[in-house]
């Protein structure tokens, strides 16, 4: 008889632990976009909603959107953009100091 009590309480922990776990795992996206102050947290969130009861098929897919921000850096994408313009810049400035050095040098001296 106490078997028996004891085999149904491990069974409804089993239960009660999977249905948690799934449920702490449906929320890994969410606490990445948290953590990363991702412009979309609630979309992900609920999103992760979604995912849950589709079986978490578009939870890649939310691992992914999670991922893909960064606040130091934005989404990514332009950084080369960025550092092109940024020695676009620095060549412009070389350019100026080299046509001044180069007038210099081309006044006569008296």
């Amino acid at each position: 008889m106490f078997l028996d009590y004891f085999a149904l309480g491990v069974l409804i922990f089993v239960a009660l632990t999977l249905f948690y776990g799934v449920i702490v795992v449906h929320d890994i996206p969410y606490e990445i976009a948290v953590h990363r102050n991702h412009p979309h947290q609630d979309a992900i969130h609920a999103a992760g909603w979604v995912s849950l009861f589709t079986l978490h098929v578009l939870w890649p897919f939310l691992w992914i959107w999670a991922m893909l921000y960064r606040e130091d850096r934005g989404w990514g994408f332009n950084v080369k953009n960025n550092e092109m313009e940024a020695l676009r810049e620095r060549l412009a400035q070389l350019e100026t100091q080299h046509e001044k050095i180069k007038a210099s040098h081309q006044q006569p001296n008296n």
